[in-house]
């Protein structure tokens, strides 16, 4: 698998001596104000950079049993990439203005369909801007052909065949199953307050899956906003399994978006195989009679 980190420095080298097998895209966003990605786009991205919208593009329908990010079908999500001009030789970068969370998410996306050749920038636009790199505002041309993803029921175009998912994921069947009789080890990466169920600001619950611990995704920064060093965050991550190992361990989050971001971490820590919940907390409250624990403790 590719290094899943580059550098403002080495994506401008990267992108300065392309022969056009390189497709970056911002995933900007904000999960408030969903406009704002495109707005932040506009004012000015990375040249040739593509801008996909997470709630049009990287999730499903919502039924309201399925969570705030469903994702979509691997095949109308395939065809969605290949639609962008993703094929199985392009080298993919995501980058976004928020620790890498989003870009994440598009990692662990595409990884999960078989696209091996994707990373994340690291630092996202702060680091491009404060690199001094070149900035555009112009979409690139092929943009405006592409459309959103079709969904269920629709007639998806022919996906381009990635190979086998290298990225594992579970569904709330497997996690409530786990409480009882458990094979796995849940990783909330929400804050800790969400955690413990003191505040709840996206979901109509507050508390934690029981037997889950508490990782927030933003442990896995320095204060420079890059990811911390390989041994440093696999230090941290084997102090909280405690024993556990990388197979064993299922990230969650609100609605399986900052998940990843430990995911990513986990494997920059070399610590591969873990999985995702990509229900996560918003799907998980959708049923009352699936059980809810608050406070310090798993």
């Amino acid at each position: 698998m590719t290094h899943p980190l580059i550098s403002a420095e080495a994506l401008g080298h990267l992108l300065a001596d392309s022969t056009g097998q390189v497709r970056v895209f911002d995933v900007r966003h904000d999960l408030v104000d969903h406009a704002a990605g495109r707005r932040a786009y506009d004012a000015g991205h990375i040249p040739g950079a593509v801008h996909i919208d997470h709630e049009t593009e990287l999730a499903a329908a919502k039924t309201g049993k399925n969570g705030r990010h469903p994702l979509p079908q691997p095949e109308v999500f395939a065809a969605h990439m290949a639609a962008l001009g993703v094929t199985p030789e392009t080298h993919v970068v995501a980058y976004d203005a928020s620790g890498g969370m989003y870009a994440a998410h598009l990692w662990w996306m595409l990884n999960w369909i078989g696209h091996r050749n994707v990373q994340v920038l690291d630092g996202g636009w702060q680091a491009w801007v404060a690199a001094g790199l070149t900035q555009q505002t112009e979409a690139p041309a092929d943009q405006a052909a592409t459309q959103p993803p079709k969904q269920a029921g629709q007639t998806a175009a022919s996906p381009t065949s990635f190979g086998a998912g290298t990225m594992g994921a579970v569904d709330a069947d497997a996690v409530l199953a786990n409480i009882e009789h458990p094979t796995f080890t849940v990783l909330d990466a929400r804050a800790a307050p969400r955690y413990r169920g003191e505040v709840e600001p996206m979901d109509p619950v507050a508390g934690h899956i029981p037997g889950a611990r508490n990782r927030p995704n933003t442990g896995n920064l320095g204060e420079d906003g890059r990811f911390k060093s390989a041994d440093v965050l696999r230090e941290e991550y084997l102090a909280l399994l405690d024993g556990v190992p990388a197979e064993q361990v299922v990230h969650q989050c609100g609605s399986g978006i900052t998940a990843t971001h430990n995911l990513l971490a986990m494997e920059v820590a070399g610590l591969s195989g873990s999985r995702l919940y990509p229900g996560s907390w918003s799907e998980w409250v959708s049923d009352s009679s699936r059980p809810v624990a608050t406070g310090e403790k798993p």
